[in-house]
């Protein structure tokens, strides 16, 4: 396993740069690999917990989902999988524990990476050379590698996403929410949330009620109508 530099989530790249075809084989199985982990975690969400939850975001009236397409439980799960209250454990840190992964394998791998997941607000900056896109965290004010196929053949440059990022390798994946943003939606779930302006970019990013209120300006906005999923993630049953 390689090295991982626990300050900033990255693994160190390989000494012999990998062709587009081994990059794209290595990110289609830690997809899979995410897919099955996601599947799982969502045996861990109570259904009251989903309903309160969607009810947040406007995706739910009372006990009744209100939904445009059934991908909108993406950002439902997304915000239940991996953030929490204070005084509560996260649903994929409860998963984890009764995985008993084995450690050392491509599984334990990329659920330790999902598990450091960071919600971003990215910017698409240019294709890389070989796969996949350079991005940069705007809040963050880094850049990173981004493998994702249908982002590396849809997403214009400089187009500005909402998304949740993981990276078990020495390039990143998203965790399965994508939704665009421009100026307006970002003042408006700010104006949702307004202790959020008293904090720095990079606090403010790390808050959980951020994504929270991105996810239900997108909501309310019908922005989410623009989105279709290529690797749709798996749906609770």
């Amino acid at each position: 396993m390689q090295k991982v530099d626990k300050q900033d989530n990255t693994v160190a790249r390989p000494a012999a740069p990998l062709s587009r075809a081994e990059i794209l084989s290595r990110y289609r199985h830690f997809r899979e690999i995410s897919r099955r982990h996601h599947s799982a975690v969502l045996k861990f969400l109570a259904k009251d917990t989903v309903i309160s939850q969607a009810r947040r975001i406007g995706l739910a009236q009372g006990k009744t989902l209100v939904l445009d397409s059934m991908d909108d439980l993406n950002l439902v799960f997304d915000l239940l999988i991996h953030t929490g209250p204070k005084d509560r454990s996260r649903a994929i840190d409860r998963y984890a524990r009764a995985a008993r992964l084995a450690p050392e394998t491509d599984e334990a791998l990329v659920l330790e990476a999902m598990r450091r997941a960071r919600f971003s607000i990215i910017s698409s900056v240019h294709r890389h050379a070989v796969a996949g896109l350079i991005v940069k965290d705007l809040f963050r004010g880094c850049e990173c590698w981004l493998v994702d196929e249908g982002l590396e053949s849809s997403l214009p440059d400089q187009a500005v996403l909402a998304t949740r990022i993981f990276t078990p390798d020495g390039f990143a994946m998203t965790a399965g929410v994508l939704v665009p943003l421009d100026i307006e939606l970002i003042e408006d779930a700010i104006a949702y949330m307004p202790q959020l302006r008293r904090k720095g970019q990079e606090e403010a990013i790390n808050d959980r009620r951020f994504a929270e209120a991105i996810y239900r300006a997108a909501v309310v906005s019908g922005v989410m109508e623009q989105v279709a999923y290529q690797d749709t993630i798996a749906e609770a049953g």
